[in-house]
């Protein structure tokens, strides 16, 4: 029980951390070379305009990762997260890109399954209630 909760944090703080810092590079449109930057988008063919968009919703779902309780806020933050980083490996792969830039999006994928898999009781969505 202690071990799972120790992975489950390991991975959804780590998970947030990225998710808030590309967050910060998509709504500030900031020029990098890394996962989510401006240059990365316009090379897998997505315009610039997207960017601020996915940021906020990197944000939205930080917010729910974290919040205590809130397990269907949870639930679409993990399903959100989930489809935007297959989308993203889904995309370098159709683009012919290296494994290194197809990482970030295959590390996201592992810390969400991770998280999502270790997540304590009170942290999911009870379905006989809904």
């Amino acid at each position: 029980m202690k071990r799972n909760r120790i992975i489950y944090w390991i991975a959804t703080v780590w998970l947030a951390v990225g998710l808030l810092s590309t967050a910060i590079v998509q709504i500030f449109k900031i020029q990098t070379e890394g996962a989510g930057g401006i240059q990365n988008m316009t090379h897998l063919g997505y315009p610039s305009y997207i960017l601020p968009l996915l940021g906020i919703w990197k944000l939205l779902a930080v917010v729910a990762l974290l919040w205590p309780k809130k397990p269907l806020w949870k639930e679409w933050a993990y399903a959100g997260i989930f489809f935007t980083a297959t989308g993203a490996l889904y995309s370098h792969i159709a683009s012919g890109d290296s494994f290194a830039l197809m990482a970030p999006a295959l590390l996201y994928i592992i810390l969400i399954a991770t998280s999502w898999h270790f997540r304590p009781v009170d942290r999911k969505l009870d379905l006989k209630s809904c």
